[in-house]
């Protein structure tokens, strides 16, 4: 069984009816690179982007790089930048430099989120009270210039997924450790009057040979006002669930498990959210387990009397990439597209964890499920490598990330897939 705190899993985001498939295919998509990271000494641009971007409506795409920036942070304490295309080439711009100072958060390792009105929301793994991180908001000025504010300080527990909104925008989100038993938290962020949002603590995760724990990724709503999501540990065999949080009077929410990974071919360790198709299916991925034990895609599908039925869609062999360690997106026409950190191509060009993919599960008939590689990155100084974070797509079908390193200065890329 894991370690309980598993500081691996914590570090390593910082820095970084079981069904059998077809071998995967291997697509002509074309990959570009739109920004190399670390274009300056010390990385004022930022560097070592884990978490995938947010578009706009005009097209710009919004992320956070983990390290770089202006900052006393040894290799930097983060970014928040954008990137806009200007005459046909993209320039980035950084909207914000974390700094250890005592009032901001810094590290941040999640993606970003809108509100109505066009301001920015996002975590940091670290804030002022050393052992916890931060919930900040960014909002744009007149000037082109943007103004930080930390909205919730954490003392022990540290957020390092990104969060989601309510109708009455509340903030949603986990912490990897913290709470009652130190061992993660689901919580919700109340505003209220003069700026202040208020913190409530909806489930703490138990290490009791039963609950989860160590929750790493957002948490998403269905149509009926449930939360689901995944921790990376726990369970009755510590290698991770899926969870659900219905919501009960006087806003009292109750947690139950949904599926308890077994570390075999059904995968081990989900440090992903999850996604949630028009009938209500969850899909999500984990970084190890399967039948090459390099990670799996699982489907999870409702039933009658709260039953989920739980699928394998994908076995990674590590030739189409190994360690997805970024959420899912879904198009509409029910196709999955990830990412894995390592395997690939190219695999053997990059250190560990290797190079990574880019890949598109698209659902036939009988239950059944094509994998395509749409792109293998390579340690070449020109592509980037080790694409942590979740894709998202345009109105034409192309796909942005980002990768941890790599590209021309070693420190990380934006990239675009066009298929």
């Amino acid at each position: 069984m894991l370690g309980k705190k598993s500081a691996i899993l914590f570090f390593a985001t910082l820095g970084l009816l079981f069904l059998t498939t077809a071998a995967p295919a291997f697509a002509t998509s074309k990959e570009k690179v739109l920004y190399s990271f670390c274009a300056q000494q010390l990385c004022p641009d930022g560097s070592n982007p884990v978490a995938g971007l947010i578009p706009d409506a005009a097209g710009n795409l919004y992320g956070t790089s983990v390290y770089g920036g202006i900052s006393n942070c040894p290799h930097g304490c983060g970014t928040v930048f954008e990137l806009s295309q200007v005459n046909g080439k993209w320039k980035e711009k950084v909207l914000h430099h974390f700094e250890n100072n005592g009032e901001d958060g810094f590290y941040p390792a999640a993606s970003l989120i809108f509100d109505r009105l066009g301001n920015l929301y996002g975590t940091t793994a670290g804030s002022a009270y050393g052992g916890g991180g931060s919930v900040f908001e960014l909002t744009p000025g007149k000037d082109g210039k943007w103004k930080e504010k930390i909205l919730y300080s954490f003392g022990s527990e540290a957020p390092l997924g990104s969060l989601i909104f309510d109708a009455e925008e509340n903030l949603y989100g986990t912490t990897f450790y913290g709470g009652a038993y130190s061992d993660g938290t689901v919580f919700m962020l109340a505003p209220g009057k003069n700026g202040r949002w208020t913190e409530s603590v909806l489930h703490n995760f138990d290490y009791n040979g039963a609950d989860g724990f160590s929750s790493r990724a957002a948490v998403i709503f269905d149509t009926s006002g449930n939360l689901y999501g995944t921790t990376v540990l726990g369970g009755t065999g510590g290698n991770g669930t899926v969870f659900e949080m219905t919501p009960g009077q006087n806003g009292s929410w109750t947690e139950q498990v949904i599926y308890d990974f077994t570390g075999g071919s059904d995968g081990s360790l989900p440090t992903t959210g999850l996604v949630l198709d028009a009938s209500g299916s969850l899909y999500s991925t984990a970084i190890a387990g399967g039948a090459g034990d390099w990670g799996t895609v699982f489907k999870l599908a409702p039933g009658k009397n709260g039953e989920w039925t739980f699928t394998v869609i994908n076995s990674f062999d590590q030739s189409d990439g190994d360690s997805p360690d970024g959420s899912l997106i879904i198009d509409v026409y029910g196709n999955l597209y990830g990412t894995t950190n390592g395997g690939g191509a190219y695999d053997a060009n990059c250190d560990y964890p290797g190079c990574g993919t880019v890949y598109e599960l698209t659902p036939g008939s009988g239950g059944t499920w094509t994998e395509t590689v749409l792109h293998s990155f390579n340690d070449n100084g020109v592509d980037g490598y080790q694409p942590y974070g979740s894709l998202v797509m345009d109105r034409n079908g192309n796909l942005y990330g980002t990768t941890n390193a790599g590209g021309a200065h070693g420190y990380g890329t934006v990239f675009e897939v066009t298929p």
